[in-house]
């Protein structure tokens, strides 16, 4: 079962299109358009990334901003198409992007949690059997019945984090979400996807703390402007990133 393959990035790229749009307008755009004088830049945020991962590897991706990471993740999870290459995933990828987005300000705690529940596929009656448990994790039992958009962004964070834990996957991808939160809930989250871990998840996480990635996972992917510059061993790729932060 070690070896087997739960996911397949080969030769992915992704582009994005820029250009002046933006700053000039809808008007003066089709002038240009017409003209044959828009410019739009091309811009590759992923270039031709390959990798594997075998079930219960634990991958760490790092570089510093705008290296490419979410991007990555997006196309990972399915949240994005690659413009080139191909993801092959294996069983069922739960990805816990952006955790706070995505939520209704004006309905109230309790029915966002429902709503966050069937948007990740679980049933009317999977939420009933689960949400007194979801809420208590979160520390919100104070607060279902109100609107939404009075919780704070912590606050918030924690019944997204709490929702989407409750699943038992086969690839977890986590972007920034070990940092959730309080010094207290941070550490019980942390517990919480350990568990899911040790449950047999490959696991992809993204995180600003070298020491966090060195710790938990044993494969490291490293890009710099959207190219893989090393994957291997944690602690070598660790150690050779460490180094390259220093000479910086």
């Amino acid at each position: 079962m070690s070896n087997q393959i739960m996911l397949d990035v080969d030769h992915v790229s992704i582009m994005y299109k820029t250009g002046d749009f933006k700053d000039i307008g809808l008007k003066e755009f089709v002038m240009r358009k017409i003209t044959h004088q828009y410019i739009s830049k091309e811009f590759w945020a992923v270039n031709d990334v390959s990798f594997q991962l075998e079930h219960g590897d634990m991958l760490g991706i790092i570089g510093s901003n705008g290296a490419g990471k979410s991007t990555l993740l997006k196309a990972v999870s399915n949240v994005m198409q690659p413009t080139k290459g191909k993801v092959t995933t294996k069983g069922k990828v739960v990805a816990l992007l952006e955790l706070a987005s995505g939520f209704d300000g004006d309905l109230t705690v309790r029915e966002n949690a429902y709503l966050r529940g069937a948007m990740l596929g679980y049933t009317r009656a999977f939420m009933n059997e689960k949400y007194d448990e979801i809420i208590s994790f979160a520390e919100l039992q104070d607060f279902q019945d109100r609107p939404f958009r009075q919780l704070s962004s912590g606050m918030k964070s924690r019944i997204a984090f709490s929702i989407a834990s409750q699943v038992q996957p086969d690839i977890l991808i986590l972007d920034e979400v070990l940092s959730v939160g309080d010094g207290a809930f941070k550490i019980k989250s942390e517990t919480k996807m350990c568990e899911i871990i040790g449950g047999g998840a490959t696991t992809i996480l993204v995180s600003h703390s070298l020491d966090q990635i060195n710790q938990l996972c044993n494969k490291v992917l490293w890009l710099d402007k959207g190219k893989v510059l090393e994957f291997g061993k944690a602690e070598d790729v660790c150690a050779h990133y460490s180094d390259f932060l220093k000479a910086k």
